[in-house]
C-alpha cells in the first residue's frame, strides 16, 4: 500500500461513524474470524464462505455491517469530487439512474443527486444497522423473520456505490493509489453476495463486464 493511500485509509475518513462489534460477542469473535482468513490471504472465494459450524444470520450480518464500513470509506475517499455540480443524477454511466425510496419523505422513487444520494442511504442503512429488532447483538437474541430481506435491500443498494465510484470516479481511485483496495473489496462484496444469493443478478448488471474480468 503506497504512502499516500495509507495516509487516506489511517485518517478513518469514514462518510458515517462505524458501527463497530462489542468485544467479547459472538459477533465479535465471528467478525475476527472472517478478518483473520482476509489476512491469511486465503483465497476471497473461500473466504466468504460459511464456517463450520456457525449461524448463517450471524455471519451475513457480521458482513454487512463490514461492507458498509468499507464502502462507506471508499465513497468517503472520493466524496470531494463528487457533488450536486458533477453528479447531479445518481446514476450508473447514462442507462443506469437510481431512484431513492423510503418510508419516510421519499414515498416514491425521487432523482437526486449523487451526494444526496449517498447520504440518505447511508443514514438508513446506519438506522438498520442499529436497531437491536433487526441485528440484534445480545448472544440468544433470534433475529426476526424479515433480516434476510433487509439484509438484501441493505448490499443491493451498497453496491449502487460501487457502480457510481467505477463508472464516474475511478479516475479519482487511481490517483490515489486506491485501485487495488477498492478491487479488493468489491471482489469480496461480489463472492459473498453470489455464495448466499443476496443480491439479485438484474442490480449486478451495471458492472457485469467488469466483474467477469475480474472475479472469474
Amino acid at each position: 500500500m503506497s504512502m499516500a493511500l495509507k495516509q487516506v485509509f489511517n485518517k478513518d475518513r469514514t462518510f458515517r461513524p462505524k458501527r463497530k462489534f462489542e468485544p467479547g460477542t459472538q459477533r465479535f469473535e465471528l467478525h475476527k474470524k472472517a478478518q483473520a482468513s482476509l489476512n491469511a490471504g486465503l483465497d476471497l472465494k473461500q473466504a466468504v464462505q460459511l464456517p463450520h459450524g456457525e449461524d448463517l444470520n450471524d455471519w451475513v450480518a457480521v458482513h454487512v455491517v463490514d461492507f458498509f464500513n468499507r464502502i462507506n470509506l471508499i465513497y468517503g475517499t472520493i466524496s470531494d469530487s463528487c457533488t450536486d455540480q458533477t453528479c447531479p443524477v445518481m446514476s450508473g454511466g447514462p442507462k443506469y439512474e437510481y431512484r431513492w425510496q423510503d418510508e419516510h419523505k421519499y414515498k416514491r422513487p425521487t432523482a437526486l443527486s449523487a451526494p444526496k444520494y449517498m447520504s440518505l442511504l447511508m443514514d438508513w442503512i446506519e438506522v438498520q444497522i442499529n436497531n437491536e429488532n433487526i441485528f440484534p447483538t445480545n448472544v440468544g437474541t433470534p433475529f426476526p423473520k424479515t433480516f434476510m430481506q433487509v439484509a438484501k435491500k441493505i448490499l443491493s443498494r451498497l453496491f449502487r456505490v460501487f457502480v457510481h465510484v467505477y463508472i464516474h470516479h475511478f479516475d479519482r481511485v487511481s490517483q490515489m493509489g486506491a485501485e487495488a483496495h477498492v478491487n479488493t473489496c468489491y471482489k469480496h462484496y461480489y463472492y459473498f453476495v453470489t455464495e448466499f444469493n443476496l443480491t439479485d443478478q438484474k442490480e449486478l448488471e451495471p458492472l457485469k463486464e467488469m466483474t467477469a474480468r475480474m472475479c472469474h
